[in-house]
């Protein structure tokens, strides 16, 4: 028998927390601006590097470009997906997947040349 069952609807018990559960703060509408104002920053980077025809030519351009759209997609999964304040089980179920995905592609990258490391 369930010793934590209540006789909550359903949307009530979705509200319900577990005793000594500490609910996070919710963001204020300035963290937001400031996450926002940091994601248009990067867009403006990655668009302005675009329109360098030297560093479109080197080898250096799509690695930067990766990493800084890993930049944009861990800003907007921490703080527009709420990742940064669940539970540290959900973000390394998440992180896990995503680290062993991103070195995949970068292993592959420099397997077929394009990524290039100079090593001495």
């Amino acid at each position: 028998m369930d010793t934590h069952a209540t006789n909550l609807p359903d949307s009530a018990e979705a509200d319900a927390h577990a005793p000594g559960e500490v609910e996070h703060a919710h963001p204020t509408w300035s963290t937001y601006w400031k996450v926002a104002l940091i994601l248009t920053l990067i867009t403006v980077a990655e668009v302005w590097l675009y329109y360098i025809p030297s560093f479109v030519a080197g080898r250096g351009f799509i690695p930067t470009l990766l990493v800084l759209s890993a930049l944009k997609f861990t800003i907007v999964v921490m703080f527009y997906m709420h990742l940064k304040y669940d539970h540290r089980l959900f973000r390394v179920l998440f992180t896990g997947p995503l680290m062993i995905a991103s070195l995949t592609l970068l292993a592959l990258m420099f397997l077929f040349g394009h990524l290039y490391i100079k090593i001495m």
